[in-house]
């Protein structure tokens, strides 16, 4: 193989590398869904419920929206009262939502919290791509604000 042969395929390789890099760095990874979540406990600590509210659904707040991570709240009644990727459902009870195997969601992300915090699976429509994909979302009580906050994982 000549030199200008092997630097072609050294090229070509790095560049599939860097591709490959770049669309994983696109998707959140667990380790980063529950610092958000932790994040997000501590910033309704610091600023109250009401402002930590608004900044998890404002779109233009990057802090709480990174990749396609983003935070989501409920009261522990089921009220929606902030979410980072679709703010048309904020204000509404979904206590009984189920996903599309009939996993009562809000339910189960409520108990899982009410725990002591933890993951629960499921599936969901991705905001990216619109297509119904495994998800995994860690969630926790928050500690001054009778409900709980939420991170999920597309799988």
């Amino acid at each position: 193989m000549s030199f200008s042969s092997r630097r072609f395929f050294v090229a070509a390789a790095m560049f599939g590398l860097l591709s490959v890099n770049a669309s994983a760095q696109e998707f959140g990874t667990r380790d980063e869904a529950k610092t958000m979540v932790d994040a997000a406990v501590e910033h309704v600590k610091k600023v109250g419920p009401d402002q930590a509210f608004k900044d998890f659904t404002n779109k233009e707040n990057k802090a709480w929206q990174k990749k396609d991570l983003y935070v989501f709240a409920y009261t522990s009644a089921g009220v929606n009262v902030a979410h980072g990727a679709n703010d048309k459902l904020v204000g509404k009870n979904l206590i009984e939502l189920k996903d599309p195997n009939g996993k009562l969601l809000i339910q189960e992300l409520r108990d899982t919290a009410k725990k002591g915090g933890g993951w629960v699976e499921y599936d969901w429509p991705h905001p990216q791509t619109k297509k119904i994909e495994s998800k995994i979302s860690y969630t926790r009580m928050m500690t001054n604000f009778d409900g709980f906050v939420g991170v999920g994982v597309y799988r």
